[in-house]
């Protein structure tokens, strides 16, 4: 019984923390979005579901929404991707390799801010270094206004993510090659398995775990790209970047309907949920085929 009570003492900051940060925070959001308060007064007044009722009716936030799962699509499938293929490249402990790991890693260590400051200099259509180099090898028909055309600019945005976080999803498919058995593969090769028999059949199954992690993480990591985003396009041109972060900071802080905010953000936590929840099902079915 002590010994219990002692456990429990070492969970208790955890726990509290937990409660402090991230329970507390969630039931105020709830309670808030039933109500009509500013941020500012002492008092409001309870809507009801209005305000969810204004969010799911409104144009921005149906636009916010699509936005966000075409961004969420591209850097998934992108980011998933590319960071498997440097997995499967680096994945020998050689010095050559260690070097690369660490040259991948490295946008992750920078802030967002930072990244997003960077690539808006990058993609400046006057004096930015991709117009610029696309002119210097007479390909001046692609030169683009990346970030200021409603067409592709979330797709910009995407790329400039997958290039930042590629390098850190990569480290958990190496963790999750390095391990598999090697006896495994040996014994594929004496059976004759070729490299895409050998990848279909056994790492990608044993690499289950690490894809649910990557997939799930970078999801969430496509949802809350606000600072991102914030820094490059601030939700536009004509809310083509707009995603539901920055939707619902634009109604907060710029309009102080922290009652309206409220509702988007547990509209948020909600379709957050419902996509992390469908893709491990998913990941999940995937395995239990092989």
């Amino acid at each position: 019984m002590a010994r219990k009570r002692t456990l429990l003492l070492f969970l208790l900051p955890g726990v509290l923390l937990y409660g402090f940060l991230f329970l507390y925070p969630t039931a105020a959001g709830l309670f808030y979005s039933f109500t009509d308060w500013d941020g500012l007064s002492p008092s409001f007044r309870f809507v009801g579901l209005d305000n969810y009722a204004t969010s799911l009716e409104s144009l921005v936030f149906q636009k916010a929404v699509f936005n966000n799962v075409k961004f969420m699509l591209a850097v998934v499938i992108a980011q998933s991707a590319l960071s498997l293929g440097l997995a499967l490249l680096l994945a020998r402990n050689s010095r050559s390799s260690t070097a690369l790991r660490a040259l991948y890693f490295f946008p992750a260590i920078l802030s967002s801010v930072s990244v997003g400051l960077i690539w808006s200099f990058v993609y400046d259509p006057g004096i930015g270094m991709l117009n610029a180099s696309l002119r210097a090898a007479g390909l001046e028909s692609w030169t683009r206004n990346w970030i200021g055309s409603k067409d592709i600019a979330i797709y910009s945005i995407a790329f400039v993510q997958v290039w930042a976080h590629a390098g850190q999803m990569m480290i958990v498919f190496i963790a999750g090659l390095q391990s598999i058995p090697a006896e495994l593969y040996e014994s594929a090769r004496i059976e004759g398995g070729n490299r895409l028999q050998i990848f279909r059949r056994i790492t990608w199954p044993l690499l289950a775990p690490s894809a649910t992690i990557v997939v799930a993480y970078t999801t969430i990591q496509s949802f809350k790209a606000f600072d991102l985003i914030f820094v490059m396009t601030d939700g536009g041109p004509n809310h083509a970047t707009e995603i539901l972060s920055t939707y619902i900071y634009h109604t907060a802080f710029a309009s102080y309907r922290f009652g309206l905010a409220s509702a988007g953000s547990m509209l948020f936590l909600a379709v957050l949920g419902l996509l992390t929840y469908a893709q491990f099902k998913a990941l999940r079915a995937d395995r239990a085929s092989y």
